[in-house]
């Protein structure tokens, strides 16, 4: 699941995308409000969070043109200013949750857990493909009702899969749904994390398409 960091602060940026790469999130990180509405345009995100205190552009009004042009992706704001003003300006704005800083990383996972289930759709709804069920938001996987012990990058990938069953995604496609934005990318990340997957789960649910990519075909 892939989300955008706009956060001008290095050290906060890289903090936060430390803790939300471990959770299993891709993340994409920009550091200007001018910056985040090209993103936008660009890519389709989960969610966003965004700080105020942004050059070129602030964060306030990044929010208000894209709730203007009707652009409904889910926003969390990740601020200093605490008043109880900037917090209702903020929401008021179009904001779905304001998290004041500093904050720890276990919150801030929790808020965007809350902003992904309220967002409604497939991200809400646990996944079932024959013996699998996926639930997006506890990342929980299941099969024959057992849970199996993933890790985030196992249960990214998997979900990645799931999304389209019987479509082959390349190597590429799937780096591109796992990493974000400069992140550094191993040359056999991917295939070793196909082969975990194909170890916990069984060899039969992913199957591999060689030289062109991996499938989970229909379900039985």
């Amino acid at each position: 699941m892939r989300l955008l960091l706009v956060e001008d602060d290095r050290m906060v940026a890289q903090a936060v995308r430390d803790g939300l790469t471990r959770a299993g999130f891709a993340i994409d990180h920009v550091g200007d409000g001018a910056a985040a509405e090209r993103a936008v345009r660009a890519e389709t995100y989960a969610l966003v969070l965004l700080d105020l205190g942004l050059p070129r552009r602030d964060g306030l009004s990044v929010l208000r043109a894209w709730r203007d042009q009707r652009i409904g992706v889910p926003v969390l704001i990740l601020t200093a200013r605490d008043a109880i003003q900037d917090r209702v300006a903020g929401l008021d704005a179009g904001a779905d949750d304001y998290l004041v800083k500093p904050f720890s990383v276990d919150e801030l996972l929790a808020r965007v857990r809350a902003i992904l289930r309220r967002d409604g759709g497939r991200r809400d709804n646990v996944i079932t493909h024959g013996r699998l069920t996926l639930s997006p938001v506890s990342r929980q996987a299941c099969l024959d009702g057992q849970e199996v012990p993933l890790s985030a990058k196992e249960f990214a990938l998997l979900e990645l899969l799931l999304a389209s069953p019987g479509s082959v995604l390349s190597r590429a496609q799937l780096e591109e749904g796992l990493y974000g934005w400069g992140e550094e990318i191993c040359s056999n990340a991917v295939e070793v994390h196909i082969h975990h997957l194909r170890r916990k789960l069984g060899p039969e649910i992913i199957r591999n398409l060689r030289g062109i990519g991996y499938v989970i075909g229909p379900a039985p």
